[in-house]
């Protein structure tokens, strides 16, 4: 793991696709320049909707971290 602090963690385990990658560009929006959002999902299709969508809102991935069923994504918002 890098280092970085988290200022907002977003737990959608249990949330089916397509509510992770919702909420989390909904949460995205509302970070101020800087802040970094770690989203935690077991939704199978957010290891591809999540990053994809993060950087076509011009959001940095830091990191996705994937703990079994579980993945961690930490974006950080840099404009």
């Amino acid at each position: 793991m890098k280092n970085y602090e988290i200022t907002y963690h977003l737990n959608l385990l249990g949330e089916p696709c397509p509510y992770p990658a919702i909420k989390g560009i909904e949460a995205m929006q509302q970070l101020k320049k800087g802040e970094i959002l770690q989203i935690i999902s077991d939704c199978p299709q957010s290891i591809h909707a999540i990053p994809n969508d993060a950087k076509n809102y011009g959001y940095d991935i830091l990191e996705i971290i994937q703990n079994n069923v579980e993945i961690h994504y930490i974006i950080q918002k840099n404009f």
